[in-house]
């Protein structure tokens, strides 16, 4: 049996971003479960986890590292291990994540190095030449493609069998045939949490939602049916959505109040919400359990199976916070990119949420390459009809071609996108920082954009807090005592503790 190294890099955002929430690496700690289970050791290491409250500034300060820096997750790779799965999730973190690499090889020459995640899975061709360090591309899930290259480490010649791999032979780079989906997603074991830093994400209310506690991060689905142009992720999961049994999910998040003291539970699931019976089924089990938990759903979602008796039950079983994703206010843009929804569903659907007492996130876009200047007004004016109807927050984000995804395919072709360099991938987490933006619409120049994201921002928040005052006080109360309900909340409380160390670690240079 081989031993197995996980590593997980420091989280990598623009200076100025109101994101980049702090999470567990739950698909790292999936695969090392498959891989004890099939007999393997392992070790992840997790560059958030060891240090997340460390920032320091990167690429001329342009970009902050959050968590352990290179050299330091290097020496924390055993000497003894059989290969070295790195994690790249994120494109704008690939600059940094090649550097990684390449100082693996250099104190671990003799060990074979492998990458995964949504930007390996996109663009494995790219990664593999422009890194000649890295053997093995890993596409898509892991769990089976990671247990089936540990046991042909002894062979390498057999790698080319493994299904979801790209790997160089003979000085080409090859792609074996794609892997299938795992549809039977209820027997993959639950993730290795033993073997990262739990407790300091749960000590420091460190997660993707708002901090109600002591959170753990779980999965009840897998997968998105849509085809949204903007999204990765039909490339890396394909568009089979597949829910586990609620009882097994419940039986997990029992597991975690007893084991870890946990307060709530943030799903991180693509599109959790797509069949009414099994939200109304998982709800209905958490009551007759009588277990006494806050959850949230902080991934925007859809809004077809949320209607007002939906929503009720969502509040009584513990939900307390809800994200939805319209993207734009134009059903126009919504035909351009493929995003199915009907806007006044929508709305009822957040009203409904609303009147039930659920804190109530919204999503949306501007920018889309092709999008004219009338339908980003038609999507700021669906931002005064959600302030209208008492939505709590929103995020205006730019748009970025990620790779991966079919309108990035699409600006490649027409050769706006001309080279993958260092600056394009650090320019994709800038989406929601106006001090680096780039416009990729053909009808509204990067300034032009800007001043509709502020226009926007001002919209819905004058409109919110001028029919809703106790909303501003309650959030400027929030503030101060450090307490948060909302994402605006958690945005605004990060974001300032980011500023303030920021400043340190540059006043220290």
């Amino acid at each position: 049996m081989s031993h197995i190294t996980l590593v997980r890099p420091p989280a990598l955002i623009s200076r100025h971003s109101n994101t980049g929430p702090l999470t567990p690496p739950i698909g790292l700690a999936y695969i090392a479960a498959s891989l004890i289970e099939a007999g393997h050791s392992v070790t992840i290491v997790d560059g958030i986890g060891e240090d997340p409250l460390k920032i320091t500034p990167l690429f001329d300060d342009r970009m902050l590292a959050i968590g352990l820096l290179m050299h330091e997750i290097v020496e924390r790779v055993p000497q003894h291990t059989d290969l070295i799965g790195v994690s790249c999730m994120f494109s704008q973190e690939w600059p940094y994540i090649r550097k990684l690499i390449e100082l693996l090889k250099i104190k671990l020459p003799q060990v074979p190095l492998l990458a995964g995640g949504e930007h390996i899975t996109a663009m494995p061709d790219f990664v593999l030449e422009e890194c000649p360090d890295l053997e093995y591309c890993a596409l898509g899930e892991g769990e089976e493609t990671l247990v089936d290259i540990a046991k042909r480490l002894d062979d390498p010649t057999t790698m080319t069998e493994v299904e979801g791999l790209a790997l160089r032979r003979e000085g080409r780079i090859l792609r074996t045939p794609p892997r299938a989906r795992i549809t039977a997603i209820d027997d993959i074991p639950q993730p290795a949490w033993d073997l990262v830093p739990l407790e300091n994400y749960l000590s420091n209310g460190l997660g993707y939602g708002v901090d109600l506690g002591r959170s753990m991060p779980l999965i009840a689905t897998r997968g998105c049916p849509f085809r949204c142009t903007f999204c990765s992720n039909p490339s890396m999961w394909t568009t089979k959505w597949i829910a586990r049994k609620p009882e097994l999910v419940l039986d997990e998040i029992e597991e975690y109040i007893k084991k870890y003291q946990v307060d709530n539970i943030d799903f991180y699931d693509l599109t959790a919400i797509v069949r009414k019976d099994w939200i109304v089924e998982f709800c209905q089990l958490i009551k007759q359990r009588n277990l006494k938990f806050t959850w949230q759903l902080p991934s925007g979602t859809r809004s077809e199976a949320i209607d007002a008796e939906v929503s009720q039950l969502l509040y009584e079983a513990g939900c307390r916070n809800l994200s939805y994703a319209p993207e734009s206010g134009s059903m126009e843009t919504l035909k351009k990119i493929k995003k199915m929804v009907k806007l006044d569903r929508m709305l009822d659907s957040m009203k409904a949420a609303v009147k039930n007492g659920l804190n109530v996130k919204a999503h949306v876009i501007i920018g889309f390459p092709s999008e004219t200047r009338r339908q980003v007004w038609e999507t700021l004016g669906f931002l005064v009809k959600m302030a209208w109807i008492g939505v709590h927050d929103m995020s205006i984000t730019m748009f970025s071609p990620y790779p991966g995804s079919e309108l990035f395919q699409e600006l490649t072709e027409d050769k706006k996108i001309t080279e993958y360099s260092d600056d394009y991938f650090l320019g994709l987490a800038c989406y929601s920082d106006p001090t680096q933006t780039v416009s990729w619409c053909s009808n509204l120049s990067t300034k032009e954009l800007n001043l509709m994201w502020l226009l926007g921002t001002l919209i819905f928040y004058s409109t919110q807090y001028t029919l809703r005052p106790w909303r501003l006080i309650r959030m400027l109360f929030n503030l101060i005592s450090q307490r948060q309900e909302s994402r605006l909340d958690k945005s605004l409380q990060e974001y300032i503790r980011r500023v303030f160390v920021t400043r340190k670690s540059l006043a220290a240079k």
